[in-house]
């Protein structure tokens, strides 16, 4: 817990009193708190341990500010703060964000209007109600109009790809100007998230109002939002907002590791500093005032008495303890991978013909690939019946037959219905090399339902991949409301395999199940879903999301060389 979240508290506290209209001093005595501990340069949670008293000779800090500063370090949280928040309307918090906007502005809205969140308040403006408020007018109103743009815009998440390939053309953007020395991206695009929000890049080099300057002038560049000597931001022609910081040389492994996160992995790393006798802050370990080290990560991480850890696994969970007992995972890497089993041809939905599909298999140096194309649903469609596999069966053996170099598989997606029923006969999926299952249907089933509906569908004989097994398409549709744990448990039970789904929109199983999954000694395939061979592309996301769920070579099927042994074990 460190003195900006403290802070943070404490001004919050203070809007929410001035937003409900509460005696000015009380207010400004939490805004001047927390602007006074927001820089302030010693550690408030050990002044605490050490001796709460020693609050009081802060300057601006008095005594019912000093309990409630003892009350969040040592219980996590302040009850003055959670009973404000139980009585508040949190959305009206969520205004105060958008620029030129502060609590008086929030309260006169509310108590005006009744705007309550962000859409009621675009609405008013719109519609010119803005304009007609004390101290507002049109051109108050078309201001906070376009801060209201700016702060979606802002606020939007981005699948991992759009904020890889940005991230990736600024990085060799920077890497051309002679000013810098080194640059890397950070934040939540380095541990590998599926979605972003924006994107931290670290530089060192030594002419600092020349980088920024080189920065601003990117052609990608449609706003700077903020320009200074060690940081700037602005705003990507995506939509994506970056924020460019410049640290010394000395200090860039502590900054990488403090900006690559997450808060979690930072704040555990802040405690087991403490315990061995340092500070840690991103700008380096310090024993006492003498920094020890900061250069690189390594040497970070080595100096805590730890190996170095890979960036997809820091997020607190169980990372250190494992790091403790020398049983840190060697992750997966996507040269481990050896073939895709699920990819879509013209026999369904996808665009492509087997042979064409095979061909680039064969060049992308696969062993064996599986053709799994959709069921009767998509089939249909198409005016195909059930039996129409039985023909795609007999075109897939006769190129395996003639294809030395690569083992085509057949195989199907078939869906789950409703009941559980998985929609191929058994005769039919008896003939199949691979079955993978999937809900592509009743979305909305009661939890209770749409567990059972799945579980049943494990227990079919022929399944042996779980497809998409959430069912989430990232910013688009949440995950079904499944009981993840006892479908992982069955799995494990029946000895059945999760997919991977390396689809950007889908990359599910999410990052917690695939660790819980692995824990209980589940397998995994990671597939690309392809339509076109060119979404093979795509694995190297499944493998970014193996990677999180700290999976290792051994626990993917389609690692091994012999893909139909490893599914007999």
């Amino acid at each position: 817990m460190d003195n900006k979240f403290i802070a943070n508290i404490l001004r919050e506290i203070g809007e929410i009193l001035e937003i409900q209209g509460e005696n000015r001093f009380k207010i400004l005595s939490y805004n001047r708190a927390a602007d006074i501990l927001e820089n302030y340069p010693y550690d408030l949670e050990e002044i605490v341990e050490r001796d709460p008293k020693l609050l009081l000779e802060i300057p601006g800090i008095g005594d019912s500010i000093a309990e409630k500063i003892e009350e969040l370090v040592l219980r996590g949280e302040i009850k003055f703060h959670q009973q404000l928040l139980k009585k508040f309307n949190h959305k009206l918090l969520e205004l105060l964000n958008i620029r030129g906007i502060g609590p008086k502005k929030v309260r006169l809205f509310s108590v005006q209007l009744g705007i309550e969140d962000i859409e009621q308040l675009e609405a008013a403006a719109k519609s010119g109600a803005l304009a007609t408020l004390p101290k507002m007018g049109k051109k108050s109103e078309s201001e906070i109009l376009e801060a209201i743009n700016e702060y979606k815009q802002h606020k939007l998440r981005y699948l991992l790809p759009y904020g890889l390939q940005t991230a990736e053309k600024y990085i060799a953007y920077l890497s051309k100007s002679p000013d810098i020395k080194k640059v890397e991206y950070a934040g939540s695009l380095r541990r590998r998230k599926e979605t972003v929000g924006d994107i931290d890049i670290l530089t060192t080099g030594k002419n600092k109002n020349k980088i920024m300057d080189y920065l601003c002038s990117f052609p990608g560049v449609t706003k700077v939002l903020a320009k200074g000597s060690t940081k700037s931001s602005v705003l990507d022609e995506t939509g994506i907002q970056i924020d460019l910081r410049i640290v010394e040389s000395d200090e860039y492994g502590s900054a990488l590791q403090y900006f690559t996160g997450c808060k979690d992995h930072n704040v555990a790393m802040r405690e087991i500093a403490k315990k061995r006798g340092y500070k840690i802050s991103e700008y380096g370990v310090f024993k006492k005032e003498k920094k020890v080290a900061g250069k690189t990560e390594e040497e970070v991480y080595k100096i805590m008495g730890y190996p170095y850890i890979e960036p997809e696994l820091r997020e607190n969970r169980g990372e250190f303890e494992a790091a403790r007992a020398g049983k840190l995972p060697k992750l997966i890497e996507y040269k481990d991978l050896k073939g895709d089993l699920h990819m879509h041809s013209v026999w369904s939905d996808g665009s492509q013909s087997i042979i064409e599909i095979v061909k680039q298999a064969k060049k992308l140096g696969f062993k064996y690939i599986a053709i799994s194309d959709h069921s009767q649903s998509l089939r249909v469609a198409k005016g195909l019946d059930e039996n129409s596999i039985l023909v795609q069966i007999e075109e897939i053996q006769r190129l395996r037959e003639k294809e030395k170099d690569i083992l085509i598989l057949t195989g199907a997606e078939v869906d789950i219905l409703e009941n559980g029923d998985l929609d191929f006969s058994n005769k039919i999926l008896s003939k199949l090399d691979i079955v993978i299952g999937s809900v592509h249907s009743k979305f909305r089933l009661p939890r209770d339902e749409q567990t059972k509906r799945v579980i049943k569908a494990l227990n079919n004989p022929y399944l042996k991949i779980l497809g998409h097994p959430s069912g989430r398409l990232l910013l688009k549709r949440e995950p079904l409301q499944l009981d993840m744990e006892a479908i992982i448990k069955e799995a494990a039970k029946n000895k059945k395999i999760l997919e991977i789904n390396s689809n950007p929109q889908r990359l599910d199983l999410n990052d917690y199940y695939i660790k819980m999954a692995k824990d209980m000694n589940v397998k995994f395939a990671i597939n690309s879903d392809s339509h076109h061979t060119d979404q093979f592309a795509y694995l190297k996301f499944g493998i970014f999301q193996a990677r999180r769920g700290w999976l290792e070579k051994t626990d993917v099927i389609n690692t091994s060389n012999d893909i139909l042994k490893a599914f007999k074990t």
